[in-house]
């Protein structure tokens, strides 16, 4: 008779024959060859295959061993360290036990799923100097997985292939010419039948869009659709870019027109097509864009298109003469509903516009589009045409000062993307309320002069900054908060919010255990009901969490992973006292009974009194105020309260005040992305610029060297003021 040992070590053997033994790279090469268009069609619960879970996009998994009666027992099986500590916005990628993931300057790791151990790495070597070209910081929303290659788009515009197993290039091509353009990629690529399709961005900057597809095996470009058209001179790509440019005026193709794919592109298996979400018009202002009017396609359109050829199939313009930066390219999801009585594939996409569509996906017919943000610019769509009914003054070109609307240029909902629920029916929208300071600088094209390399909107990016740090930190949340919306499509109703602290929270998973995940900027992975959204598990991730969950399988356990790293457009330019910092961003793993823990917080560095004032001119700094504005904001935030990844101008050593010339001006700086503005700015812009900056470090200081009941009181104060300035500012925007 066996004893007690003999049958427990028979059992630990047993077991173990049905571990899932560490990847190896045969393993990896047969796991990754085996993704093909139809296994991210008929994706299995336990992998996940592409950017949204499958082909519909839809971010759900069934997977429900995590559900909402344990999921209090969820805790940390491994976290991995990336190497920078920027925002990360990707969504991991599972298959067999391997993930691939993306972090900041487009770098990929390959981890082993069920440790978090490294399988390898790859560095495009993107120039730390392009990240200025990044409108909205040095991020990666993820790669493409196929047929034993790993895809990424770099920020300077390439897109490479790997091998899954190895991390060695396969190839890597140049997809736009960033010599005489500031193109960049920060989307995620999709893969289906042979073809890898990848977008860009750099609207802001003045380009023109497209999108392209490459063979997967050689790198060779397929296919470009252009997505406005460029000078008639030379003659159009394809009759339907002859059609779009009918509504366009002047010479909209020497500011490129915009128009960058730079997230959402879907392939649709059922109907054979591809759907390209495309940006915002470039300048922003349309009448500098295209005097004289015109609904300039295909901006802020949903575009379908033959995935073989690139030819145009049909489109839907979500928000015709595009003038907010109010991009369609938010996350495309694929579903079959019922709509009056017909059963119906649509696409459900709610945009930066506020307004949620659902589109005939086989005929780009629009069936309904309803508010599930604030707006404010239009009152409704009209059901006849398929066009926004817009308010009077929401064309701020036409306008004489501000005009004050919702959304901002951060949309409803930005590129986070939404999940969909089958059980409960509901779609989950990560939904920002902002609002934005609109107003034209030119009256007309002449007047706009365009530069190279920098913004060119032809509106104001200044909003008018309250003048005070500390004041900054009290109004931000009151005009960029933030939920989570559960929306149903079948009734176009909201049927539940959970409030959020501040605008810019992450992604969403959904799961069978009627879950859903998502991180945020409180420095939050937290878990809800999907039925009523009460929240029932949070994990402290010691940074702000914006990328996108996942969850998958190894060895019969459920994980669920999620990319955290504080960052992006709101991240960088929102001004929000960063405080203490982990050394890295990091790849977070969870499971049932998980007792990993993150390491403890660095300490904060002590602060140094900084140098005396350069100057007391109030108009000198005034004038440094709105330098700032137009050429320091967007990566060193709002009242120059940066986020701890990109330096605090305020909290400078002394030798970067001292050598202020050689890095503004020179670009002393320029290897670790602070290129040279010599080619815009003067040295008595330069100086003014330097006045602004350590007249703030000086208040900063004075601040932090008050009384602590001082400090309380003035807290008060500034939070009372601050709900009146957002009442006011509402009340105006309303």
């Amino acid at each position: 008779m066996a004893t007690s040992k003999t049958l427990l070590a028979s059992f630990v053997l047993a077991c173990s024959a049905l571990t899932q033994a560490a990847p190896t790279p045969e393993t990896m090469t047969t796991a990754s060859k085996a993704v093909t268009t139809e296994t991210i069609a008929n994706k299995s619960s336990a992998d996940w295959l592409s950017y949204g879970g499958d082909y519909h996009e839809q971010r759900f998994s069934s997977l429900k061993q995590i559900n909402d009666a344990n999921v209090g027992d969820l805790g940390l099986a491994w976290s991995f360290d990336t190497d920078y500590d920027r925002g990360l916005e990707a969504t991991p990628l599972v298959v067999d036990g391997v993930m691939y993931v993306s972090g900041n300057w487009s770098v990929v790791y390959a981890l082993d799923a069920k440790t978090g151990k490294l399988l390898w790495k790859h560095d495009p070597q993107v120039p730390k100097e392009w990240g200025k070209m990044a409108c909205c910081d040095v991020v990666n929303r993820g790669v493409a997985l196929y047929e034993g290659k790993v895809f990424v788009g770099t920020l300077d515009a390439r897109l490479v292939a790997l091998d899954a197993a190895t991390g060695d290039v396969i190839w890597d091509v140049q997809t736009a010419d960033i010599k005489k353009y500031p193109y960049t990629i920060t989307g995620a690529p999709r893969v289906a039948k042979g073809k890898v399709f990848i977008g860009n961005g750099g609207a802001e900057y003045g380009v023109r869009g497209f999108v392209s597809a490459f063979d997967v095996d050689t790198g060779e470009m397929a296919w470009r659709f252009y997505t406005v058209p460029g000078n008639p001179a030379d003659g159009f790509e394809t009759p339907a870019l002859e059609k779009a440019a009918e509504s366009w005026n002047g010479e909209w193709w020497k500011a490129g027109g915009g128009g960058t794919v730079w997230d959402s592109i879907v392939y649709d298996p059922e109907f054979d097509q591809l759907y390209i979400g495309v940006g915002n018009g470039s300048p922003w202002a349309r009448n500098i864009r295209s005097p004289g009017g015109g609904d300039n396609l295909y901006l802020s359109s949903i575009v379908a298109l033959n995935p073989d050829t690139g030819e145009y199939i049909w489109h839907y313009q979500e928000t015709p003469a595009e003038t907010w930066d109010y991009t369609a390219t938010q996350h495309i999801m694929l579903a079959d509903m019922e709509w009056k009585g017909e059963n119906k594939k649509v696409i459900w996409h709610a945009p930066k516009n506020g307004f949620f569509f659902i589109i005939d996906r086989e005929t780009g017919k629009m069936l309904s589009a309803e508010p599930y943000g604030k707006v404010t610019w239009a009152t409704h769509y009209d059901m006849e045409t398929g066009r926004p009914v817009e308010r009077p003054e929401a064309d701020y070109t036409a306008q004489e000062g501000p005009v004050y609307l919702f959304p901002s240029s951060m949309g409803a909902h930005n590129w986070q993307p939404m999940a969909h629920h089958p059980e409960t029916g509901l779609v989950y929208i990560p939904v920002i309320e902002s609002m934005f300071r609109y107003e034209s600088v030119f009256e007309n094209q002449a007047e706009f002069d365009y530069s190279w390399g920098q913004w060119n909107l032809g509106s104001v990016l200044d909003q008018g900054t309250v003048g005070n740090a500390q004041l900054g930190q009290k109004v931000l949340p009151l005009m960029a908060k933030g939920f989570l919306l559960a929306w149903d499509p079948k009734t176009q109703k909201e049927v539940w919010r959970v409030p959020q602290k501040l605008a810019w929270s992450g992604g969403i998973l959904a799961t069978g255990g009627n879950l859903l995940f998502q991180g945020n900027p409180d420095k939050e992975l937290a878990a809800y009901a999907a039925d009523s959204g009460k929240k029932l598990w949070q994990f402290d991730a010691q940074t702000g969490v914006v990328g996108s969950p996942v969850t998958f399988t190894v060895d019969g356990e459920q994980y669920v992973s999620v990319p955290a790293g504080w960052g992006g457009a709101f991240g960088l330019t929102a001004g929000i006292e960063p405080g203490p910092r982990p050394a890295k961003s990091r790849i977070l793993t969870f499971k049932l009974s998980g007792e990993a823990s993150l390491p403890p917080i660095p300490a904060v560095a002590e602060r140094t009194q900084p140098p005396a004032r350069s100057s007391e001119d109030p108009a000198v700094i005034e004038r440094g105020r709105e330098l700032y504005a137009v050429y320091c904001f967007a990566c060193h935030g709002q009242d120059m309260v940066a986020n701890g990844a990109v330096p605090d101008l305020r909290r400078l050593p002394t030798p970067f005040y001292d050598n202020f010339n050689m890095i503004v001006l020179e670009g002393a700086m320029r290897k670790v992305g602070m290129v040279g503005f010599k080619d815009v700015l003067t040295e008595d812009d330069a100086d003014a610029l330097k006045a602004h900056i350590l007249d703030e470090a000086n208040k900063d200081w004075e601040l932090g060297q008050q009384s602590t009941w001082w400090l309380a009181v003035k807290d008060w104060f500034y939070g009372l003021l601050s709900v009146l300035i957002g009442w006011l500012a509402e009340m105006q925007a309303s």
